[in-house]
């Protein structure tokens, strides 16, 4: 009997203590916004250096008529379609082939490893570059154009195993071949 009692005392401090009110945990270590604004500062950086690497090698072509895309980078036709007005759209088919060089025309992927590549506008999760599927929307059939674009628009971080490093900017020759129009 004796044993009853102070398992009814037991379970009685038992409820009395669960009706306290819980407490949130708090972090053991609270971090701060420094790392995201360090990050920040160092790929604006990175990005104003490309792009005065980008302008030097168009400073140094001055016959070359440059144009400077919304998108970021930067582009000159070699062979450009004066007859034709149609660009490729949303869903359109493209046959193009395209090399990849450094800015100053060092070979890194050529014509021959790259192949003809097809490529649906703005639908095929296809391993592009974001630069040539952008440039790609400029350009008419029969078109050859040279694109410069920052690492951000090209391989970024993790660069080309064995061929090309992290964050280095490009020179890419496009030639667009044909284009097969999906919508009318």
């Amino acid at each position: 009997m004796k044993y009853i009692h102070y398992i009814r005392i037991l379970f009685l401090l038992m409820f009395l203590g669960s009706c306290a009110q819980q407490e949130a945990r708090r972090p053991v270590s609270q971090k701060t916004h420094s790392y995201i604004k360090e990050s920040v500062k160092r790929n604006q950086k990175l990005v104003a250096a490309e792009e005065a690497e980008i302008k030097k090698v168009i400073a140094r072509n001055p016959t070359e008529e440059f144009i400077s895309s919304d998108y970021g980078f930067w582009y000159a036709y070699t062979t450009k379609n004066e007859t034709d007005s149609i660009m490729p759209l949303f869903g359109d088919a493209v046959t193009f082939t395209y090399t990849i060089n450094s800015l100053n025309d060092a070979p890194i992927l050529t014509k021959q490893e790259t192949g003809i590549q097809r490529y649906k506008i703005d639908q095929t999760n296809q391993d592009l570059i974001t630069g040539i599927r952008e440039g790609l929307k400029l350009m008419k059939e029969g078109e050859t154009v040279d694109f410069y674009f920052p690492s951000y628009l090209a391989y970024g971080y993790y660069g080309i195993p064995d061929k090309l490093g992290s964050n280095y900017p490009i020179k890419s020759t496009v030639t667009l071949l044909s284009i097969n129009q999906e919508n009318n």
